[in-house]
Parts: C-alpha cells; structure tokens; sequence
C-alpha cells in the first residue's frame, strides 16, 4: 500500500483562527459568556486570598455546600422553562425534609440493627419524596387546571407549606437523627462528598429529562408558545403538572441533603436560597419568560455563585452585604440577557 504523504496545511493565520473559533463562541452566547464570568470569579478570589480560596480543604467545603442550592436550581429551571417560576421550593424542602426527620426520630430506636435503621430511613426517604410529588401537583393543578399565575400560586403555597411545617414541628428544630442517615451529608466516597455525587446524579437526570425525553421538548415548545404547544397536539395541563412535579421532586431530594448534613430539621431554613436559585437559574441562560433552558449554564451559574460567595467568606464579608451582592448580580444579568437578546433580535430581522 503506497503511503501518500498528507498536504501540510501550514500554520494558521490570526483571521483563519478567528474564523475556527468564532462559530464555536457564537454557538450559544449566554453559555460563553457564563464561562468567562466564571473563570474571571475563579481567577479573582484566588488572587485576592490564595492561601484560603486556593486550598484543598477550601474546595472540598465547596463541595459540600453547593449541592444543595444547585438542586433547587435545577428544580427552579424545570418550571422557568415551562414559562412559570416556583418560588415554594424551599418550603418543599423543609417540609419533606421535616417529614423525613420526625419518622426516623421516631420509628428508629437507638439501639436499631443495621438492616432495620436501612430500612426505616428507606422508608422516610420515600415519604419525603412522595410528599415533595404530592406539593408539586397541588402547585401545578392550581396553575394548569385552575389556571392562576404561577407566581401567585407559588407564592401562597410557600407560606402554605412552611405554615404547615411549623405547626408539625412548633417552631422548634427536629435533632437527634441517626448517623448513618448523617453519613450522608457529611460523608464522602474517596475525596469526593457524597452531596456532590447526589448534585451530580440530579444533573444527569434532569439532562436525561429535557434533552433525551420527549417531555423535554413539549416543555420548551410549551414555554416558547402555548398556543402553538396546545394545536400540535400537546397537553399542556400534563406537561405543567409534569413540570411542577418534577420541581417538587428534586425539593424534596434538597431537603435531604440539608437535614443529612446539619442532622437537624428546621421550618425556615435557606431562606435566601430562593433568591440564588432565581440568580442562578437566569445566569445559566434560562429564558424568564420561559422556552429555553441547559442544565450546563445552570451548573456554571452554581460553581460561580459558589467561588463568589467562598471568596467572600475569606474577604469576612457579612451576609447582608452578600444579599445585597446577589440583587445587584441579578439585575446586571437580566440587563445583560435582554440586551442581548434584543441585538440578536435585531440582527435576524437585518438578515431577513
């Protein structure tokens, strides 16, 4: 066989290279964008404090804090992309988590063999995550098939469900949960923690879910334009109701997350997760008014809130001042998304 020799190319020049890397940058704006902000972040706090920011234990808490608001932000994604929001997803968590936390305390003796303690928190696991079902259909009935706004529902049902979770507990936090169940949240395979190994599997589901499942694209036709979804012969009370649910499912796996790792059960805990989940969800690209959505920008969005506000820790940053840093972020990113969108708007009708 006669080897011929390959023409040799030669090297590149600078407006051949401009030309190769362009289409890849273009290909998705927001995610781009999000990647350098997430790398200017990185770059940022580690130059500010590399003694702390840049060391393996710094990392490794990074890991173990999270998981838990990158889950609500995929549930808060689910339902941005279906054109609605849920703004009682932490209250899900708490109550499921408050569920989860009274069965073991009370089913589970101290003295348990090993089979029977894996079975009691199996068992309060697939309570939590049917009552975390139950909440996202009540809130996706009163959106799909009563027909209020989101925002509305949401709202009501937040108050509704941490109400609830008061009066269950009498304001006082539930403790005394077994360390196998603690292992968990505080445990780690390797040097990865499990929370992590929990983000990540949520990750791959929720992928799974809108990229390689037909609810997917009824989901995002749905939010884009309903009245298009409804003639092409979509349901569009099932997809909500689907997308409602699915948001009450991963509140309820957050709400594990959070009592495993604080072995402790509480009404109001995470308040302020309801705002980073909103931060991180419109960072990561999702469409506010509903229709388009990656779980990739979600994941940058979450690891740059996670570098900002680990950076911020190391500066003794107080949390009002942090607050205060999370308003501004996501004004500036919905500022940048619509002007954005806007220009690219512009340019369509231009090449039309």
């Amino acid at each position: 066989m006669l080897n011929i020799p390959k023409p040799n190319p030669g090297p590149i020049e600078p407006g051949q290279r401009k030309q190769l890397i362009l289409p890849i940058l273009n290909k998705d704006g927001n995610l781009t964008r999000l990647f350098f902000i997430m790398m200017f972040v990185f770059i940022l706090m580690g130059s500010i404090s590399p003694s702390t920011f840049l060391s393996l234990d710094s990392f490794i808490s990074m890991a173990y804090q999270f998981p838990v608001f990158g889950i609500l932000s995929i549930a808060m994604m689910i339902t941005m992309v279906s054109g609605g929001i849920d703004l009682s997803i932490v209250s899900i968590a708490n109550l499921t988590s408050i569920l989860a936390a009274g069965i073991m305390v009370k089913f589970l003796p101290p003295d348990a063999s090993l089979m029977t303690s894996i079975l009691i928190i199996a068992g309060a696991v697939a309570c939590s995550v049917i009552m975390g079902l139950l909440c996202g259909l009540v809130n996706g009935i009163a959106v799909s098939l009563i027909g209020i706004p989101p925002i509305l529902v949401t709202l009501g049902t937040m108050q509704l469900f941490m109400g609830i979770a008061i009066v269950i507990t009498k304001g006082q936090a539930i403790v005394g949960l077994p360390m196998l169940f603690s292992d968990i949240g505080n445990g780690s395979l390797g040097i990865i923690p499990f929370p992590l190994i929990m983000f990540i599997i949520c990750i791959i589901l929720a992928y799974i879910l809108l990229n390689k499942r037909a609810f997917g694209l009824k989901l995002q036709l749905l939010g884009t334009n309903p009245v298009a979804s409804k003639y092409s012969g979509i349901s569009n009370s099932v997809v909500l109701l689907k997308a409602y649910a699915c948001s009450g499912l991963f509140a309820s796996i957050a709400g594990l997350l959070i009592i495993a790792s604080t072995n402790s059960a509480k009404a109001d805990f995470g308040t302020s997760y309801i705002l980073q989940t909103i931060l991180v969800a419109v960072m990561g690209g999702v469409n506010v008014k509903g229709g388009f959505g990656k779980i990739s920008g979600v994941v940058m969005a979450v690891l740059t809130l996670q570098f900002l506000s680990t950076g911020l820790n190391a500066l003794h940053v107080g949390n009002f001042f942090k607050d205060f840093i999370w308003g501004i972020a996501l004004l500036l990113v919905m500022v940048i998304n619509e002007v954005s969108n806007r220009f690219k708007e512009k340019k369509l009708v231009k090449q039309n």
